[in-house]
């Protein structure tokens, strides 16, 4: 009877499925997806970022929006989307700044993403502009993706 009880009380209830993650948009054959893939992916999931939003790469052609209906499309590959538990758009990295930036530059998002579920809302404007903007002002690190 208990375990027919628990599974009733589990139908009523809603859970929530979503955890934080960084979504990665990837393309068969970017130059700069590969080299993250060198470079950081390995390490990724035991880094302090990758313990509070696990990668999870979305091919671009399948998926813009990484399953997130009102997520802005991304572009560009790769495009690194921090998304929190809510399915809210934290922070966002158009191309891969190599080795030496990738870290600086996600580390503000996972902070904000910590920081009170308001303070995530920020869409576009302030930090997250320069987030979006800096160190790839000039296009370095990424690859349009080819409409189809």
């Amino acid at each position: 009877m208990r375990p027919l009880w628990i599974a009733l009380v589990l139908l009523i209830i809603p859970i929530s499925a979503r955890a934080a993650e960084l979504l990665m948009f990837e393309q068969d054959g970017c130059p700069f997806c590969r080299k993250f893939d060198e470079e950081i992916a390995p390490d990724y999931p035991r880094s302090e970022a990758g313990q509070a939003a696990p990668l999870r790469r979305v091919n671009i052609f399948e998926d813009r929006r990484g399953g997130y209906d009102d997520l802005m499309p991304a572009v560009f590959t790769p495009t690194f989307v921090l998304v929190d538990d809510e399915g809210r758009e934290v922070g966002r990295l158009e191309g891969y700044p190599g080795r030496r930036y990738f870290y600086p530059e996600i580390e503000p998002m996972i902070a904000r993403l910590r920081r009170a579920p308001e303070a995530s809302a920020t869409e576009g404007s302030g930090e997250d502009a320069k987030i979006a903007d800096s160190p790839n002002e000039n296009g370095a690190g990424r690859s349009p993706a080819p409409i189809r």
